[in-house]
């Protein structure tokens, strides 16, 4: 997602609302607005933990039939009155 850009005619008009922020308000503003443009730190989430092989002593057979099982066809409608 790209950033959003404001003119400076738009800052302007945002700074005549926040100039009149009390001044820990103000630090707090500061502070978030620092924080969101210091590059983020990556999690450390390697992309090969997003994928694996099925690990399953059963043979194929099996599972499949147990999914085939656990399906739930119904042919009834429901009446919305």
């Amino acid at each position: 997602m790209g950033a959003l850009r404001v003119s400076e005619k738009s800052i302007d008009k945002y700074f005549s609302f926040l100039k009149n922020l009390d001044t820990h308000s103000k630090k707090q503003l500061i502070i978030k607005l620092t924080d969101s443009i210091e590059a983020k730190k990556t999690s450390g989430a390697r992309i090969n933990t997003l994928y694996g092989a099925w690990e399953d002593a059963r043979p194929a057979e099996d599972i499949i039939q147990e999914i085939r099982d656990s399906r739930v066809q119904s042919k009834e409608t429901e009446d919305f009155e």
